[in-house]
């Protein structure tokens, strides 16, 4: 009987014990609900909607590497081709490794399609040619001197393009229309009898699409480095008409 009763009495402290333990249990909250993310398929794959707002957004880049070999980019086609520790012309060969950043953002608005476009690009390595100083005494030339211009080494950051655009008017820095209109040089990578570029520009541009192959832009350019605005402030004017 004394076995009994302390069985039951045991059973009876467990039983206790666990009602208390099950009336001071933590309540534990549910979790709020997560605000994700909205996919914009507006203005094509990539864009989402920034939360809180109207607006698109896509963000991108790119990394790339380029080894060139020889003489691309020579005007004269000369081989320049020389001796790499004692020659002062090293143009053999040239490196380069570039990031990109880039943003899109569009949204609607009473007046139209409100679109920004941004490219930032960052660049490390060499260029043809690029050795720096193997002067000597007089400016003669020292064999025994060479400059560090061809190790690679940070080059440029540039803001390429940055550009806002209503409807089909745009404005903010971007190539000029005698370029981007006709699709650049097509397919042509590098010529070395007609040099090509001078792209970049600012720019205040109007582009109409009639919808039926017909399109047409006006606009009007800063300039870019040698060829800058006419007269201190007279604008270029570029205007072209297309029919695809």
């Amino acid at each position: 009987m004394n076995i009994k009763s302390l069985l039951l009495g045991s059973a009876a402290a467990l039983i206790a014990v666990s009602g208390a333990r099950a009336a001071d249990a933590v309540v534990v909250a549910e979790p709020e609900p997560a605000e994700y993310v909205k996919i914009c398929d507006v203005y094509g794959a990539g864009y989402f909607y920034i939360p809180g707002t109207e607006t698109c957004l896509r963000i991108g880049g790119y990394v790339r590497y380029d080894v060139g070999v020889g003489d691309g980019g020579s005007f004269d086609g000369v081989n320049h081709v020389t001796d790499h520790q004692h020659g002062d012309d090293n143009t053999t060969y040239w490196k380069n490794t570039r990031f990109t950043l880039k943003t899109w953002t569009g949204q609607e608005t009473e007046l139209g399609t409100l679109k920004t476009y941004t490219e930032y690009r960052i660049n490390f390595g060499n260029n043809y040619g690029d050795f720096g100083d193997n002067s000597g005494p007089g400016g003669t030339t020292n064999p025994n001197r060479n400059g560090d211009g061809w190790q690679a080494r940070n080059k440029s950051s540039a803001l390429e393009f940055a550009w806002i655009q209503l409807g089909g008017l745009r404005v903010g820095a971007d190539e000029s229309a005698f370029d981007t209109f006709i699709g650049y040089a097509g397919n042509v990578i590098n010529d070395t009898i007609v040099p090509y570029g001078n792209f970049q520009t600012n720019v205040i541009q109007y582009y109409f699409d009639a919808g039926n192959g017909l399109s047409a832009v006006v606009s009007l350019e800063e300039g870019s480095g040698e060829v800058g605005t006419i007269d201190s402030y007279v604008p270029h004017v570029v205007g072209g008409l297309k029919y695809t």
